[in-house]
């Protein structure tokens, strides 16, 4: 029996990773014959910009004419375990977005999760037991996230913070994905 698939991409600010990962993720589906081709999104639309971009992506997948289905996940992704079904593919799009929303949860109280790393800490802990599990129950996954880290260290304590969090997350993503891919300006460059 094949291995089944998790395939991280990472890569510069729009670089192509999305529409690269949605071509993966068909193909993984015809592969597999899946049922749903599950999109989760972490994007808020905070401002014109972003709701935007949140709207072209809606628009593309409407476009391809497959039986996508997107769940709306910007925080604690664990709530995805009882929505993923057999036969499902998934694109979870994109990591630094989920950190972000993540280390800002709790901003209008004025106490912000980054403030809290034990809060912080099982987030990610969670994270990762829903991907471990999901991948267990033979869900095949695309996994996108922005490369950001080629940028010196900031001086300042929250960036830094999550500079951190990202780069081990990112270790991570890669020791367990069966593929590791990077884009650059449209070029593909398969790490794993």
């Amino acid at each position: 029996m094949a291995k089944t698939q998790l395939i991280f991409i990472t890569g510069g600010v729009r670089s192509g990773k999305s529409a690269y990962a949605e071509q993966q993720l068909r193909q993984l589906a015809d592969m597999n014959h899946a049922k749903r081709l599950v999109y989760v999104a972490t994007g808020v639309g905070f401002d014109d910009e972003m709701k935007k971009r949140i709207a072209r992506h809606q628009i593309d997948r409407q476009k391809q004419q497959l039986n996508w289905v997107t769940f709306e996940q910007p925080t604690n992704l664990s709530k995805l375990l009882h929505l993923i079904q057999p036969g499902d593919v998934m694109l979870w799009d994109c990591v630094t977005t989920w950190l972000t929303n993540e280390f800002y949860e709790g901003f209008e109280t004025g106490i912000c999760n980054w403030q809290h790393p034990e809060k912080l800490e099982q987030r990610i802990h969670d994270m990762k037991n829903t991907i471990l599990q999901l991948h267990s129950l033979q869900i095949p996954i695309v996994i996108v996230s922005n490369e950001v880290l080629d940028e010196p260290i900031s001086s300042n304590q929250e960036v830094q913070l999550y500079q951190r969090h990202l780069g081990k997350l990112h270790q991570w993503f890669i020791k367990q994905a069966t593929q590791a891919i990077e884009i650059e300006y449209g070029h593909v460059h398969q790490w794993k």
